[in-house]
């Protein structure tokens, strides 16, 4: 009983955020890892002062000692342990503190301990930000639903771009000073001009290869375009699949996914999962309350 009392305390320190204990508990590890991460930066500016790097790789043990500990903490008091460890703040949790143990054996490794900023992300349960959230996990569906369309206008890049390597090394090839001496260099220019990232390492030299230079890059502006329109346009589809619920009563539209009742007369809305469940509770209570 008194390790399933220890059990419970801990959990509500290190995973709620209601008490004080809890909040204080997320303060303390969001320092951490700030501080964490601006060791890690520092670090790899005074790579040459050797005093200076000893005292941040002690300042890194004792940190990864502290999230470290963290960690087990956490499966100790959870519930489920295996579903802990396999949700998304457990994997970064466990990526956090794995790459300084790894740079014992590997060098560079422990510089990886920069994952430490997704935990960051814990900074939305502390100062309520959920929303937000749910936001970011609309974000995540419409990327996962237009994922077949993006594949296939990627692949059409892909033939774009060595389509118009090839043309610009037929045109570019032999002519003195020429720097487009194979087709994969001239692709190589293709996607650089087509990003409009422009190095400048490979430039045409002929009028004719400028002039074709010049359709390139008004063709990369365009198809920058078309990825985010994608993305956008399944984020409009499934925000409407949220907010398309019928009102039974009035027939009209727009409510919000978790809503119980109608915006605009009041009426019950046709039950969902959630709203079925939170219904189905708040009766529960009241027959409890009557029965008492």
């Amino acid at each position: 009983m008194a390790n399933q009392e220890l059990k419970d305390k801990l959990y509500r320190i290190v995973f709620g955020s209601e008490t004080e204990a809890g909040k204080k508990f997320d303060v303390i590890l969001i320092i951490a890892i700030i501080l964490s991460i601006f060791i890690v930066m520092c670090d790899s500016l005074f790579r040459n002062h050797l005093w200076v790097m000893r005292s941040f790789v002690v300042l890194e043990y004792l940190l990864t000692i502290f999230f470290t500990a963290e960690y087990l903490v956490r499966l100790y008091c959870s519930p489920k342990p295996r579903a802990y460890a396999f949700s998304f703040f457990g994997i970064i949790d466990f990526l956090s503190i794995l790459p300084m143990y790894l740079g014992i054996f590997l060098h560079g490794a422990r510089y990886m301990l920069l994952l430490r900023s997704f935990r960051l992300i814990r900074i939305f349960r502390i100062f309520k930000l959920f929303s937000f959230l749910e936001e970011g996990h609309l974000l995540l569906k419409s990327i996962k639903d237009s994922l077949h369309k993006m594949i296939f206008f990627f692949l059409f890049i892909v033939i774009v771009v060595i389509c118009l390597g090839t043309v610009m090394f037929i045109v570019e090839n032999g002519v003195p000073g020429s720097q487009y001496t194979s087709i994969p260099t001239s692709i190589y220019w293709a996607v650089v001009t087509m990003t409009t990232v422009g190095y400048g390492d490979i430039t045409p030299v002929t009028s004719i290869g400028r002039f074709f230079s010049t359709l390139v890059m008004l063709l990369g502006y365009t198809m920058m375009a078309v990825p985010p329109a994608i993305v956008t346009s399944e984020m409009v589809k499934n925000n409407r699949k949220q907010i398309r619920r019928v009102c039974p009563n009035c027939g009209k539209i727009g409510h919000d996914k978790d809503a119980l009742f109608c915006k605009y007369c009041g009426s019950d809305l046709e039950p969902t999962e959630k709203t079925k469940a939170s219904k189905d509770k708040t009766k529960k209570e009241e027959i409890e309350s009557n029965n008492q």
